[in-house]
């Protein structure tokens, strides 16, 4: 059967490949919260322990023999596992994160109450990571060899810290040393500075090596050699011409990089004494409590799937030959 020509046949041409683009992300969407779920629990489930001990308070609850059987019988643990994997399955599948078994609450309200502060978090790291790496990147490639080899050190260095050496390091030079920054994340934004800190430094030693690689790619490329031809500023052909192509690749990994800062968050929010999804999935995996760890690490495939949506609207903004694709 022949494509359609002509106006008409352009649009359903470009409405078919949109429609097609769009069914595979929500396929891939589909298949990322599935292989997240059935990896959760099975891994929760490898925890040594018994689940209803965990539901009574943990070992040192001295629960009776009745009372775990009768805990077993209501949470099902004393079903095989597969019937327990495919129940809750079947629970996520309508939308219901289930109930905790430590705190006897919806999951879904005990997360979302502490996923404003984790995003806020990730949020404030990921913009700073980006402002610190723009400036390296920059200042690395027109500072000479010097600057070259200074700013790939930088990078490699922050790059390659830990967040808990980096976290202990902060606190022990602004908390002890200067005193002022609290060690403890308060409420205020003196409170945010350190956490922030610990997660954007790593982050921006990874992306300064990309963007720096990149723009160095974009400066000896024949668009700003002609820009440059045609008399265009030393800043201009930079920041309007070398540094928008160099800034793609790192766009494209942001989506991954807010992932990874909502995984450091557990990390960071535990050293720091800070409420948010790392605390509460720490907590849960301690006592077992199965819903709460799949409902966590749930809303975050799902943030991470929107950030990475986002981040591919932004490559196709940035660049106008991706939306062709």
């Amino acid at each position: 059967m022949a494509e359609p020509v002509g106006p008409r046949g352009a649009t359903l041409r470009v409405v078919l490949r949109v429609l097609g683009r769009l069914a595979a992300r929500l396929g891939g969407a589909v298949f990322v919260l599935w292989a997240v779920a059935s990896v959760t629990f099975f891994a929760v489930r490898l925890i040594p322990g018994d689940p209803a001990q965990a539901v009574l308070g943990g070992p040192g609850s001295q629960a009776s023999p009745e009372a775990l059987a009768a805990v077993s019988s209501e949470y099902g643990f004393d079903q095989p596992v597969i019937v327990q994997y495919l129940t809750q399955l079947g629970r996520l599948s309508t939308g219901d994160l289930g109930r905790s078994y430590a705190l006897n609450m919806d999951v879904g309200p005990l997360v979302l109450s502490q996923l404003g502060s984790t995003v806020l978090l990730a949020v404030l790291a990921l913009t700073l990571a980006w402002l610190l790496a723009l400036a390296l990147a920059t200042w690395s490639t027109r500072g000479g060899t010097i600057a070259f080899r200074v700013g790939s050190s930088l990078e490699i260095v922050a790059a390659a810290l830990p967040h808990f050496w980096l976290a202990t390091s902060l606190i022990v030079v602004f908390s002890i040393w200067l005193g002022v920054l609290p060690p403890i994340s308060t409420s205020g934004v003196a409170g945010l500075v350190l956490p922030v800190l610990t997660l954007a430094v790593p982050l921006a030693g990874f992306l300064g090596q990309i963007m720096r690689e990149s723009l160095q790619v974009a400066l000896e490329s024949p668009f700003v050699l002609s820009a440059r031809a045609r008399g265009e500023s030393e800043r201009g052909v930079r920041w309007v011409h070398a540094l928008r192509h160099a800034s793609l690749p790192a766009i494209s990994l942001s989506g991954w990089a807010f992932g990874s800062l909502i995984s450091g968050a557990v990390v960071v929010e535990t050293i720091f004494a800070r409420p948010g999804l790392g605390r509460t999935l720490l907590n849960a995996v301690t006592l077992r409590d199965v819903p709460v760890v799949i409902g966590v690490v749930m809303i975050v495939a799902v943030t991470y799937i929107l950030m990475t949506l986002l981040t591919d609207a932004a490559s196709r903004l940035v660049d106008p030959r991706l939306r062709l694709l």
